[in-house]
C-alpha cells in the first residue's frame, strides 16, 4: 500500500447520507458512472464491496477500449473504501474513499496516487495535477447519483 497521507484529497460536501452514498459505493454496475475513465463493466465479483472482491471494467474510449479490474484493498461500511484501481498501459493506483456525517449529509473524500507500473514513475506533483482534477469530477459524480437517489 501507498501511503496516501502524502497526497492531497479532494473533499466535497453531498446531500445525502453515509449509508446512502454506501449504497452507490456498494453497486458496483454504477462504477463506470461516477469513476471518471472507466467506461463499462464487464462483471461484478458477488462480494463487492468486501475486502478482497473485484470489479472487471474497461477503461478508455471505445473503440480503444483495454479490460481490466479494481480490487478492494479495505472495506468498512459505510466510512471508508480502499481500492487497487488497475489501468493499464499507465498502472495501478491506490484509491481511498471517506465518508463522514456532516450534518444531514457526508463529506466525501478521496485520495488517489499510483502504484505500479509507468505512472508510478512521474514524480508525485506532475502526476497529482492530473489525478485532482479528475477526483473533483469523479466526487461531482458520485454526489449527483447519491442526491439523486436520497
Amino acid at each position: 500500500m501507498s501511503d496516501l497521507a502524502h497526497v492531497p484529497a479532494v473533499r466535497r460536501s453531498v446531500a445525502a447520507t453515509p449509508e446512502q452514498v454506501w449504497e452507490v459505493l456498494s453497486d458496483g454496475w454504477l462504477y463506470p458512472t461516477w469513476v471518471v475513465g472507466a467506461a463499462r463493466m464487464r462483471d461484478v465479483d458477488e462480494a463487492w464491496p468486501a475486502a478482497g472482491a473485484r470489479l472487471h471494467h474497461s477503461v478508455g474510449n471505445w473503440p480503444l477500449l483495454l479490460d481490466d479490474k479494481s480490487e478492494v484493498l479495505e472495506s468498512r461500511p459505510p466510512r471508508l473504501l480502499r481500492l487497487q484501481a488497475h489501468g493499464w498501459p499507465a498502472g495501478a493506483a491506490e484509491v481511498l474513499l471517506e465518508i463522514e456525517p456532516e450534518g444531514t449529509g457526508s463529506l466525501v473524500s478521496i485520495r488517489e496516487d499510483a502504484v505500479k507500473g509507468p505512472g508510478s514513475l512521474v514524480p508525485r506533483p506532475a502526476r497529482q495535477a492530473a489525478i485532482v482534477p479528475r477526483n473533483r469530477e469523479t466526487l461531482r459524480r458520485l454526489a449527483y447519483i447519491a442526491e439523486g437517489r436520497a
